[in-house]
């Protein structure tokens, strides 16, 4: 049903895979949250990988919404265990 439907689509979800050491965080008294991806090592990454700076522009931020949102959620509801930024 989410699957990537083009190869272009294809090659940023393998991207995102990748991007798990990249992640922004904020930390305070009361816990943590992400942020987001570090998009600049994002590009680079991608560069690397031979994905186009535009496609990755396109399609990363909504992936990088989500992502944000539902890790966030978890770290919230405690279900992410040892997070502590």
């Amino acid at each position: 049903m989410n699957a990537p439907q083009t190869l272009e689509g294809w090659q940023v979800w393998d991207l995102v895979q990748r991007l798990g050491g990249q992640v922004r965080l904020v930390a305070g008294a009361s816990g943590g949250a992400v942020t987001g991806w570090d998009m600049s090592a994002a590009l680079q990454l991608g560069a690397a990988l031979g994905v186009a700076p535009r496609v990755i522009a396109e399609l990363l931020p909504a992936i990088e919404a989500v992502m944000v949102r539902k890790v966030n959620e978890q770290i919230g509801s405690g279900s992410l265990e040892g997070f502590n930024p």
